[in-house]
């Protein structure tokens, strides 16, 4: 998964192409509709004024892709609080430095305010942000392993090459903490399931609560708690492909050519942030998130503006997807945030509760 998604000018994200929207593999909620990242601008508003109005505040979003969300998020920020704006940074971590080319472009009038630093930046703890990490679908992309329970116990599965054709041999785990994770979370896989441990995750949080002086972490992807992400209906896991806007389930064709991605655990996200030093302050579905943020006021302001039937017709669908279950991304999606130094926050999503874990 690594090499597939990663390698040097050969992987999905570090080869030149589209791979989001309509040209691409797949949409995120970012492409449907600006308001998506107008109301992430109204929530990171909401923590600036918690934090006492920093003079200095940071945005750091990891994996941004072409810059879109980011010029949906600074774009509110500079109509909704200018104070804000005026001491903002926007700060991409990317592993594929051409992006940073096309995410200037699509900052456009709010290029200045743009910065950029490498993955290995935030992993060192570098950064010392004051601010909010931001990721959208980023952690469903991290390379993960896969295990499968056998009448001999917990194997992993390897990639292998038979017959000039990738092929899966189950051998041995490669290291006990596969064990230790589902053990953790209280997790025992029924014989011939199979499931996703991504230890990359962790790994990945632990970065970021390095880098983390004040403010918030905001995690936005598909999946589940753990209990309903490795639930015994789920034999063959989660892993998926995405090429051209249809879904593939065999990861092995199509190398460098094809998205693949496995669904959040986000109990281990909650548990291992406790361990770094962070608090959970919410998690819910997407919908929940964005209705509490002000969906309801964007929504009134966009048909206030349309000028056309057509017009109102087309943001009313897009809201839709963002908002609904059942072909939308409403309660797939779920938002995880979590603090450091930040007594007692009352966000903007919290006016409509999230689940506990």
């Amino acid at each position: 998964m690594a090499a597939c998604l990663y390698e040097p000018g050969l992987g999905y994200y570090t080869s030149p192409g589209r791979k989001v929207g309509a040209e691409g593999d797949f949409y995120t909620s970012s492409n449907v509709h600006e308001v998506f990242g107008r109301l992430i601008g109204r929530e990171i508003c909401r923590m600036w004024e918690i934090m006492g109005q920093p003079a200095g505040f940071q945005i750091v979003e990891v994996g941004a892709g072409n810059g879109r969300l980011a010029s949906d998020i600074v774009g509110a920020i500079a109509e909704l609080a200018p104070s804000l704006y005026a001491g903002l940074t926007y700060r991409f971590i990317e592993a594929e430095p051409s992006l940073a080319d096309a995410q200037r472009l699509m900052l456009g009038e709010h290029a200045a305010r743009g910065a950029w630093s490498s993955p290995a930046d935030l992993a060192a703890g570098d950064l010392a942000i004051t601010g909010c990490i931001l990721s959208n679908e980023l952690i469903d992309a991290l390379p993960t392993h896969m295990v499968e329970m056998t009448a001999d116990g917990l194997r992993e599965v390897y990639v292998t090459a038979r017959d000039g054709e990738l092929a899966e041999v189950l051998e041995a785990p490669s290291t006990p903490d596969l064990q230790a994770y589902l053990d953790r979370i209280g997790i025992r896989l029924v014989e011939g399931q199979r499931a996703e441990i991504n230890l990359a995750a962790g790994n990945w949080l632990a970065g970021v609560a390095r880098s983390l002086v004040r403010g918030f972490v905001m995690t936005i992807d598909y999946g589940y708690p753990a209990a309903e992400l490795y639930s015994s209906h789920r034999l063959n896991g989660t892993l998926l492909c995405y090429h051209r806007h249809t879904i593939e389930e065999n990861p092995y064709i199509r190398p460098g050519e094809q998205d693949i991605t496995s669904h959040v655990d986000f109990t281990s996200l909650s548990l291992r942030g406790a361990e770094l030093g962070l608090q959970d302050v919410w998690f819910g579905e997407q919908y929940r998130f964005l209705m509490g943020a002000g969906m309801m006021e964007e929504l009134l302001a966009l048909e206030a503006k349309a000028t056309t039937e057509p017009e109102r017709i087309r943001h009313r669908l897009a809201l839709k997807k963002l908002l609904l279950p059942d072909g939308g991304m409403g309660d797939t999606f779920r938002v995880l945030i979590q603090s450091r130094g930040v007594e007692n926050p009352r966000l903007l999503c919290m006016r409509d509760w999230g689940k506990s874990f």
